[in-house]
């Protein structure tokens, strides 16, 4: 890219991110989340970014270009530049760091607003799932996703104690991490699954019952609300998969949408085994999508189970409650680290 390509670039850029972030001055090397940038305003950003300049990058991506000045040195390359799998989220001074499981849609900005309510010393690496490039095939299996991700840990830290959280999906994937450490002998010191739960399919029959009849009810209530045709296309498509949840437009994209699915298809494909180990939960209040009793499923699953519970739904722990979100999370970091005690 020349001179003039990347003013013109820059310019583009600086309009996206005033509209975005409602600034009336931007600097070329002001920092997105130094003006005010969450995750929702990432995604905001790379809509804009994607109908403005023809480029879909994933939001994440703005961890690693967090200027306008940056982003357009992105813009200027053929192909985007490959992100890591660990995507650090926040430094930290003490050992050893936090490794953080995504939802659904795969990236580690999920975690944008509850680490920022984390006390801890930790440092906090985002897991990012593979495919997110357009390029290489997304994982269809839990089993692959948590190989790959433990190879790339196992990178950072060699040796445990591990500090694994996983969110939704994520949770699956750090359960199966956990479970592969555990039996290589390495030491897991906090498995924490939020709002994690198996594929119905897994469910006993009485869950199975209750889910589905939940559902139902809160879908009839929304046509009595809403008497439209696509209230009664929801009533057909959801309850078959409650998990699928809208959160920012992205879904739509091409790239996107092929990890989704993808990790949708892994999830039904897993069938988590007995954890000899602790499992921490994290369960939202309103779980009209999911069972009514998270320390039923997860019993049955692991020699020990606490939980506690935040408020909101299954999105809003991490989009609206995330304050809460976060003082559960760090009692749990308090908890497997004797040593932040106090």
């Amino acid at each position: 890219m020349n001179d003039r390509s990347r003013s013109t670039t820059i310019e583009v850029l600086t309009s996206i991110w005033k509209r975005v972030l409602q600034q009336p001055s931007i600097q070329v090397e002001d920092n997105f989340f130094d003006l005010g940038g969450d995750s929702s305003l990432a995604a905001q950003l790379f809509n804009e970014i994607a109908k403005e300049c023809g480029r879909e990058l994933p939001p994440v991506l703005i961890y690693q270009a967090p200027t306008i000045a940056a982003l357009a040195d992105v813009l200027a390359l053929p192909v985007a530049p490959r992100l890591p799998t660990l995507v650090q989220l926040r430094t930290g001074t003490k050992e050893p760091p936090v490794f953080m499981a995504h939802g659904l849609g795969g990236s580690a900005i999920d975690f944008f607003q509850p680490v920022r309510y984390l006390q801890s010393q930790h440092p906090i690496y985002g897991m990012q799932a593979r495919g997110f490039d357009g390029v290489e095939k997304p994982f269809e299996h839990i089993e692959d996703m948590a190989q790959f991700f433990l190879d790339a840990i196992r990178e950072l830290q060699p040796r445990g104690p591990y500090f694994l959280i996983g969110y939704s999906l994520g949770g699956l994937v750090a359960l199966e991490m956990a479970q592969r450490l555990s039996e290589n002998g390495e030491k897991v010191a906090l498995l924490a699954l939020l709002e994690t739960y198996p594929h119905p399919r897994y469910l006993s029959l009485g869950q199975r019952v209750r889910l589905s009849a939940r559902i139902a009810g809160r879908q009839l209530l929304t046509m009595l609300r809403k008497p439209t045709l696509e209230a009664l296309s929801n009533i057909v498509r959801s309850p078959r998969r409650p998990w699928n949840i809208s959160r920012n437009g992205l879904e739509s994209s091409p790239t996107m949408q092929r990890v989704r699915e993808s990790a949708y298809l892994a999830l039904m494909r897993y069938r988590p085994r007995f954890y000899k180990g602790k499992i921490k939960f994290v369960r939202a209040e309103d779980s009209s999508g999911y069972p009514d009793d998270a320390a039923a499923v997860w019993t049955n699953l692991a020699d020990e189970f606490e939980d506690a519970t935040v408020p909101g739904d299954h999105l809003g722990i991490i989009t609206t409650h995330f304050e809460s979100l976060g003082s559960i999370l760090s009692r749990y970091l308090r908890e497997a680290s004797p040593e932040e005690k106090g």
